[in-house]
């Protein structure tokens, strides 16, 4: 693809906050690349102050940039196309999609699949070799089923939505349109619920639901629990990474995004906008108000107000815990002199 062409396609002209300078050089581009392993038919993108030193080095011919005028010249003196934008992830994101398409099988069930007669299919479905789908499930049209999925009954699973090899969807799970449910996975699984007696543990039925909203993401190895009773629900657009853990009863905003191994103790509240780094967790039966940012290892045990960044264990405000890490650093040299203070006297 010409970079032009990729201009064009990009709709950088309609973009009042995008814009492109290629000084008459119109490079072939045949792929997207990391800056410091990029080629000249690679385009690549910077993002920030961290890699803005290597517009000097790269070997890409074109480049999406910030709106910084002295990284546009650098890029111009060396010869190298670029785009212009307020956000150079979005746009690279965007770009990779012109140049990527994931594996998308062509409709039609495998021989070796076995689906029950009372299941509903939609149009155009795909469902791999050796699927299992139990009784009174719906699918809906152009759903992607890939290789050794099961699907317990009652299962609903909406438009365009994708379950990739060997997750597993438990009984009375609502999965909606557009969602994509990876590897390993275990959506509806049974709740961690145990009643403590004089003889020994007795196991609580989880007799309850699980609900996926429009275009949730859950990655590899998660598990979303469904509770004894009502529903476990996870909101529209929400993200989660690998090893997940989303504990019974849990209610989940819209727009969340959650690193790997995050852990949610059964009943948490979280909020819309929620960002949780990774190996957060989140203590049973807490809330966590909308926009709030989680640092990667902090351990929330209370309610958190909306809008604040928390860090540490158990969490306070990050600024806070900024100040109190300099000076744990320090520790050993107020030490020395708490020493030799009391020499002195």
């Amino acid at each position: 693809m010409k970079f032009q062409e990729l201009v064009t396609k990009l709709g950088i002209a309609a973009n009042h906050n995008s814009f492109a300078q290629h000084q008459n050089f119109n490079p072939e581009l045949t792929k997207v690349a990391a800056i410091d392993r990029a080629d000249s038919s690679s385009l690549s993108y910077v993002e920030g102050g961290k890699f803005a030193a290597m517009v000097a080095t790269t070997q890409a011919n074109a480049l999406i940039l910030p709106l910084e005028e002295t990284l546009q010249t650098q890029a111009l003196e060396r010869n190298i196309a670029w785009i212009a934008t307020a956000n150079p992830r979005l746009l690279f994101a965007q770009a990779i999609a012109l140049f990527y398409q994931p594996f998308k099988p062509t409709p039609g069930i495998h021989p070796s699949a076995v689906i029950d007669a009372a299941s509903i299919l939609g149009k155009d479905v795909y469902i791999g070799a050796n699927v299992v789908i139990e009784r009174g499930v719906t699918i809906g049209d152009r759903v992607t089923i890939h290789p050794n999925v099961v699907i317990y009954p009652d299962v609903t699973i909406s438009n365009d939505t994708i379950l990739h090899a060997n997750c597993t969807i438990h009984e009375r799970t609502q999965i909606g349109a557009n969602c994509v449910i990876h590897s390993g996975a275990a959506i509806g699984s049974e709740g961690f619920g145990f009643v403590p007696t004089a003889t020994g543990w007795y196991k609580m039925e989880q007799s309850g639901s699980t609900v996926l909203e429009d275009g949730v993401e859950i990655g590899c190895n998660s598990a979303v629990d469904r509770p004894a009773v009502g529903e476990t629900r996870i909101g529209r657009n929400t993200k989660l990474d690998n090893l997940v853990q989303i504990g019974h009863g849990c209610q989940i905003g819209q727009n969340c995004a959650m690193a790997s191994q995050v852990g949610l103790a059964g009943g948490a509240i979280i909020g819309n906008g929620v960002m949780l780094g990774g190996q957060v967790g989140v203590a049973n039966q807490v809330t966590v108000g909308d926009r709030v940012i989680a640092t990667g290892q902090t351990g929330i045990t209370g309610n958190v107000a909306p809008g604040e960044m928390v860090s540490g264990m158990p969490h306070i405000p990050s600024r806070l815990y900024r100040k109190l890490f300099v000076m744990y650093k320090r520790l050993p040299e107020m030490y020395k002199m708490y020493q030799e203070l009391n020499k002195q006297q």
